[in-house]
């Protein structure tokens, strides 16, 4: 049997990682500014994480959701006390594109609707209704197309406003930060609008922060750089398990829980609570919420001096640099030349940067040597 063949491949295998490094299989270490997708967020192999992991298999890995598992309520406490949204309740489940499912089949059953307000440009995850509101249409299976989906410009209130006025939308759908659309940042009055204009047309405001969350933009969500803003649902996953998958769906008091009505065999399992705990953890004791607000303002402070650089956008350790050029060899030379993993985007010309939350100063200063150095290379050639 072969691998179905999905993704190009670059010719490089990790095989070790350590804090802000990757080793391949002669142990070069590369850089790591990208954590596999925004998904490792306290480093590699941070020691607490991996004992935490290790005592729990060696005790029970899992079982099923029909019975007690206190670690998630565990988990659940301090996610909310981490998070500041303890008044929330937690769903809990495998991935990001998981849980935008769950969040959207919420919405409906609350207000009996089908249709969906999204951003273009954004990414929701490639599963049935997760991918029907992605902007991406090379993606969406014809059996996806199951309900509507209108699709606004980013930052666009009047279409917005036009659309909820119809009085026919389930629910508004919306990244914290765009991500894969190329790293923008939501406009505060969009969001402060949004969730006047949800409130008074009972349309359910979710957020997707699966990968703008957990403290990457600086604060625990990116939505809190906007004071007063209180979604309806938040979708989590990506950084929450630190490579482990989890996800899970943050679900405001106003909506009442009911057997049967979600459910997951996997979500929520012993050891992926032992992972999401063993990350709350490590977040709390060595302040990465902060240091990604700290170290973020570093770099996009000395990103701001590469004058090839078109546009920088961002918040925290979550950072696109634009370029007036398709990045791919940029891209390339970063790692092959320069042993530094960064990030696509849907825009060619953008770079994402997505480290773990522990990066620091030296690792900043280090990317930006390496930077320079493939950009003088591409300038030669």
């Amino acid at each position: 049997m072969k691998l179905f063949d999905v993704y190009p491949l670059y010719n490089l295998k990790p095989v070790k990682g350590q804090g802000n490094y990757v080793y391949d299989e002669k142990g070069q270490a590369y850089l790591d500014l990208y954590g596999g997708h925004a998904v490792i967020s306290i480093g590699h192999a941070h020691p607490h994480y991996v004992a935490k992991l290790t005592e729990q298999l060696n005790s029970l890995g899992f079982y099923s959701n029909s019975i007690q598992n206190d670690l998630q309520i565990e988990l659940a406490q301090k996610l909310g006390a981490l998070s500041g949204c303890d008044q929330y309740n937690l769903f809990l489940c495998n991935s990001g594109a998981e849980a935008n499912e769950n969040a959207l089949k919420m919405a409906s059953f609350h207000n009996g609707r089908t249709k969906i307000l999204a951003f273009k440009k954004g990414f929701h995850g490639r599963t049935s209704a997760a991918v029907n509101v992605t902007d991406s249409p090379y993606i969406q299976a014809p059996i996806n197309k199951t309900f509507p989906v209108e699709l606004v410009a980013w930052n666009d209130l009047e279409a917005v406003q036009k659309s909820l006025s119809k009085g026919d939308v389930a629910a508004v759908i919306i990244e914290g930060i765009q991500g894969i659309g190329g790293i923008h940042v939501p406009d505060p009055h969009l969001l402060q609008e949004l969730q006047v204009l949800c409130h008074k047309h009972d349309t359910v405001l979710i957020l997707d922060e699966i990968q703008s969350g957990y403290g990457r933009s600086g604060q625990f969500f990116a939505f809190q750089h906007v004071p007063g803003i209180e979604p309806d649902l938040i979708t989590i996953a990506k950084g929450m398990g630190n490579g482990f998958p989890v996800g899970g769906v943050l679900i405001h008091p106003k909506f009442q829980a009911k057997h049967g009505l979600l459910g997951t065999t996997f979500g929520g399992s012993h050891l992926a609570c032992a992972a999401s705990i063993a990350v709350l953890d490590v977040m709390y004791q060595e302040r990465l919420v902060q240091n990604a607000a700290e170290v973020g303002n570093y770099l996009l402070d000395e990103l701001a001096k590469v004058e090839l650089i078109k546009e920088i956008r961002g918040e925290g350790l979550m950072v696109g640099m634009e370029f007036d050029f398709n990045t791919a060899e940029l891209r390339k030379s970063l790692l092959f030349d320069e042993k530094v993993f960064v990030g696509s985007s849907s825009n060619p010309n953008v770079i994402r940067l997505l480290p773990a939350l522990c990066l620091g100063i030296k690792e900043v200063d280090l990317f930006m040597e390496k930077l320079d150095q493939a950009l003088n290379k591409l300038e030669l050639e």
